[in-house]
């Protein structure tokens, strides 16, 4: 019998996402896996039941999590959701380990292997599977439009019978995907475009998307992975007042360092906001994993006045910004899962080789154990003694 793995509706408000299309249901039912979908799960990134119905699936009103050998998710499971699933359950979605220690627990309690993607390692044949990549793409065009939808003035420069119009200065602060989508999105709408980031390679990326990089007299810090590491206290004091003056000079601001399992670097102050012209706009990419910008909230716009009390400044706290383009987030999004999957099934049984590194490291729970050490750390500074009972 053909082992069944389900998608369901993301239930988590504003969440427009799905972790199958049609595309990938028949990827899935070719490696011999019967796929079953909840109805209205692809709706809001449109695609219908019948779409999938045509792909090979089967559309149910309602999952039966208890009876799946494979569930796909977009945002991380709650632990009740968890504890549904039947033992030795294969779990493929975004798991955010860091914040969702609960749900970690419940999954090696539960013996489910679970696979977050957020852990899939940075390298190159792990490219396909790689959702932190594909969403941060989506995410940074989204949040240059976000920006010129609020900036009371044109982004490219018009010259005109009446006179000309300078284009706008756009400044983007982390130079990872999403900031180099956002660098090149503005680039295209006609903004004068600069950039910094704290990770010495970022200059020639900046560069080939037709940004100025800002160097600042500031150390160098790469992590693993080619992320960012995070800086020490008076580091980070040095790099905000090193950047004040630019963040003056632009109309807009768009920030996007992230450090993967920690809260987000404070880039900008309060005071280097409010030193920004009247009608500029701050977008912060990072709203949800605490903020690069000191104020910012959520899916919240937010008045800053200005140092001369001329005007205002708005702070936008950009939330769920892949799911604001939920087509092409899915479409991406769904194809991680789906070569995930692939790599781990042979005739119709996904069987993880855990000496392969992709899959290792992506491994967040198998067979009652926490493999991913540091969230392992995590939950036994959080309650000493519990996981030997795991």
């Amino acid at each position: 019998m053909a082992l069944k793995a389900g998608i369901g509706r993301e239930r988590l408000d504003g969440e427009r996402r799905v972790a199958a299309t049609p595309e990938t249901v028949k990827q899935l039912v070719g490696l011999g896996l019967d796929l079953e979908i909840e109805s209205g799960a692809g709706a809001a990134s449109g695609h219908s039941d019948d779409d999938y119905r045509a792909a090979g699936a089967a559309v149910v009103q309602a999952l039966d999590l208890g009876t799946l050998d494979i569930y796909c998710h977009v945002r991380p499971m709650d632990p009740t959701t968890a504890g549904t699933l039947q033992r030795g359950a294969v779990t493929v979605g975004l798991g955010s380990p860091s914040s969702e220690l609960p749900t970690v627990r419940a999954l090696a309690a539960g013996g489910i292997t679970s696979f977050a993607l957020e852990l899939v390692p940075r390298i190159s044949r792990a490219q396909s599977m790689d959702a932190l990549t594909s969403q941060a793409l989506v995410a940074g065009y989204r949040c240059v439009l976000e920006a010129a939808m609020r900036l009371p003035r044109f982004f490219p420069l018009y010259m005109t019978a009446a006179g000309t119009i300078p284009p706008a200065r756009v400044l983007v602060l982390g130079a990872g995907v999403a900031g180099l989508q956002a660098i090149g999105t503005a680039k295209r709408l006609g903004a004068r475009v600069s950039a910094n980031d704290i990770r010495p390679a970022s200059a020639d990326e900046v560069a080939s998307m037709g940004g100025t990089f800002i160097k600042l007299d500031l150390e160098t810090a790469e992590a693993s992975g080619g992320y960012a590491r995070e800086l020490s206290a008076d580091r980070g004091a040095l790099q905000r007042a090193l950047l004040a003056p630019h963040v003056a000079q632009a109309d807009v601001l768009i920030t996007t360092a992230a450090v993967p399992g920690r809260r987000a670097p404070l880039l900008v102050s309060r005071e280097m906001v409010q030193g920004m012209r009247p009608g500029s706009v701050v977008i912060d990419l990072a709203a949800e994993s605490g903020g690069n910008v000191e104020g910012s909230i959520p899916g919240q716009d937010i008045p800053v006045p200005t140092g001369d009390g001329q005007g205002t400044v708005t702070l936008v706290g950009i939330k769920d910004p892949a799911s604001a383009m939920p087509a092409d987030a899915s479409r991406l999004y769904a194809k991680n899962v789906a070569n995930l999957l692939a790599l781990m099934t042979r005739e119709g049984v996904v069987s993880p080789d855990f000496s392969d590194e992709v899959v290792a490291g992506a491994c967040l729970t198998h067979d009652g154990a926490i493999r991913h050490a540091p969230t392992a750390e995590a939950l036994a500074a959080l309650s000493p003694g519990s996981e030997g009972a795991l």
